[in-house]
């Protein structure tokens, strides 16, 4: 499936659409881009019209220099104005993507149907992680983004995915390292500096499911079960055989689980 682009108000925009029906918008993880997606962009369509968009500086997108959290979520409102979408979104996001997810529902919340949380936390950067996030950036402006994604792999993926599964090693790999350094450091300055979620979760009002790797290192199920517990009525799933890249490792259980909670929303889509 190829990208498509488009004009917002705040500059161009690369995204992957398929399918017709309820708007449902997928926001991708770091450093990957739309294509993570492609197998649940294909088993939604035929029921729902599904976006992927990439977010500045991945894909197609071209970078923004002062890319934050909540500009990324703005950028997701932008393009629904751009694509003249005014109904509330079925909206997903995993790792980066579910930060993004959390910032759109905290500024844009009449515009939101349902959420979806995989793989993410609601807590921002404890002064450790600021400081790998700082290390990471001066490493990938000195020699790119191959050796970025070299340290990463072994914390995106889980044991078994490791072990078993080379194909996705590699699929995560191939998509990773085609991300621009700008991109990438951009990328990881938003990370570092993204606000706390945690105290507005008990305000999100939509359906909600949080999705888990059960093998996740960098956003565990522990993390997972506090978005549970602080946003009201929340489901939690967890994905076995899973690391942080659930989608890819487990993607047969990780899209059962959404196509279940999307068809319990649709009587009320109607």
């Amino acid at each position: 499936m190829s990208t498509l682009t488009i004009q917002t108000s705040n500059g161009m925009l690369a995204y992957r659409e398929a399918g017709t029906g309820p708007v449902v918008i997928l926001l991708h993880a770091f450093p990957l881009d739309s294509e993570m997606w492609t197998s649940q962009i294909a088993a939604l369509a035929s029921r729902y019209r599904v976006i992927a968009p990439d977010v500045p500086g991945f894909g197609d997108s071209p970078a923004l220099a002062d890319l934050t959290i909540d500009r990324a979520a703005t950028g997701v409102c932008d393009l629904l104005d751009a694509l003249k979408i005014g109904e509330p979104i079925l909206l997903g996001g995993l790792s980066m993507g579910g930060y993004t997810a959390l910032a759109f529902a905290r500024l844009f919340p009449n515009r939101l149907r349902a959420l979806i949380l995989a793989d993410t936390k609601s807590d921002p950067d404890d002064e450790a992680g600021r400081a790998g996030r700082d290390k990471m950036i001066a490493l990938v402006q000195k020699e790119g983004t191959r050796p970025v994604v070299e340290q990463l792999l072994p914390k995106l993926l889980g044991t078994l995915t490791q072990n078993e599964k080379p194909e996705i090693v590699q699929r995560v790999r191939e998509i990773a390292t085609r991300q621009s350094p700008t991109g990438v450091a951009s990328a990881l300055k938003a990370l570092r500096d993204r606000p706390d979620s945690k105290p507005f979760l008990a305000k999100i009002a939509v359906p909600t499911l949080v999705l888990v790797g059960e093998e996740d290192g960098i956003t565990p199920p522990a993390k997972a079960m506090e978005l549970r517990e602080g946003i009201p009525g929340a489901l939690l799933v967890t994905i076995p055989k899973a690391g942080h890249l659930a989608n890819l490792e487990n993607e047969g259980v990780f899209t059962e689980a959404i196509i279940a909670f999307l068809a319990n929303l649709r009587p009320s889509m109607r």
